[in-house]
């Protein structure tokens, strides 16, 4: 995976930053979702490069070799604006002050906040396969507590740390020949890694608390997004079934909006990778403005 790219680890304030990068030319990050690693990105980064990017992929904080702070009561460590200062400093580090960036899932959540909390520093945003936390949460309907229950259990504390780590390998499935083998294997090493389960699941709880203030008052603020966006979502995925037009509800966040659904289903950087990476180099080089 990842041929001519270079790995480094990146001290941030409060983690330590495993990050693959390569190629010339314009910056740009992508950011992983749960429970994946930046190994997930392993086709659409090398596309990316020979469009003529820069590419940066990190593990996202305490996701696969990256390390977080230990948790605390208010989960403020695993927060997104904590995960999107550390993709400001992993950038920096590399030379990047003004780049893009790509978020998908859990990583849509880090792009928007990164872009909110850093507006000077990001020239452009694609939020794959994601919505707003609160947007997820208001109104909260049945059909969604149902189908993302997943967040509800993520957020107690320490039963799902116990749940998880007696059978990882059952918990979360992955299928080698969708994922790549070197992907699903990296991933599936993590996975059985009891300080990455706690670090994603605090994630969650980060979520539900202290990201979902901080959405409130940006809401309440009128902050939006003013740079370019780009919203791809799956269309064999649940999102636009559960929460309707994600376009309508972006539109909410952002000045500037456009998308459309990609042929996959949740995980689309390893289901339909060259349709992705199409829309994001030629968004990214804003051919398609």
């Amino acid at each position: 995976m990842f041929e001519g790219f270079e790995v480094s680890t990146v001290r941030t304030d409060g983690a330590s930053v495993f990050v693959r990068h390569g190629g010339e030319g314009p910056p740009v990050v992508l950011l992983h979702g749960h429970p994946r690693t930046s190994a997930t990105w392993h086709r659409v980064a090398p596309a990316l490069v020979r469009d003529g990017f820069t590419v940066v992929c990190p593990d996202l904080r305490g996701y696969g070799r990256s390390r977080g702070p230990a948790p605390t009561a208010d989960h403020t460590g695993y927060s997104k604006r904590a995960v999107a200062g550390d993709v400001v400093q992993v950038m920096r580090a590399l030379g990047h002050e003004r780049f893009a960036v790509a978020g998908h899932d859990r990583g849509g959540a880090v792009a928007l906040r990164l872009t909110l909390d850093h507006p000077g520093a990001v020239s452009r945003v694609a939020l794959l396969d994601c919505l707003p936390i609160s947007e997820h949460l208001s109104p909260l309907t049945t059909a969604f507590a149902t189908q993302w229950w997943h967040w509800f259990f993520f957020a107690q504390p320490d039963v799902p740390e116990r749940v998880i780590n007696a059978d990882p390998d059952s918990w979360y499935r992955g299928d080698p020949d969708v994922m790549g083998r070197e992907n699903h294997d990296e991933w599936r090493a993590a996975t059985r890694k009891p300080e990455v389960v706690r670090a994603m699941l605090e994630d969650y709880r980060a979520g539900l608390t202290v990201d979902l203030r901080h959405e409130e008052a940006d809401r309440a603020a009128g902050n939006l997004l003013r740079c370019p966006a780009l919203v791809l979502w799956s269309l064999r995925d649940d999102l636009e079934e559960l929460h309707g037009d994600p376009l309508r509800i972006w539109r909410r966040w952002a000045v500037d909006v456009r998308g459309h659904g990609i042929d996959s289903g949740h995980h689309m950087a390893e289901q339909a990778p060259e349709a992705l990476a199409s829309a994001l180099g030629d968004f990214f080089a804003g051919r398609t403005d």
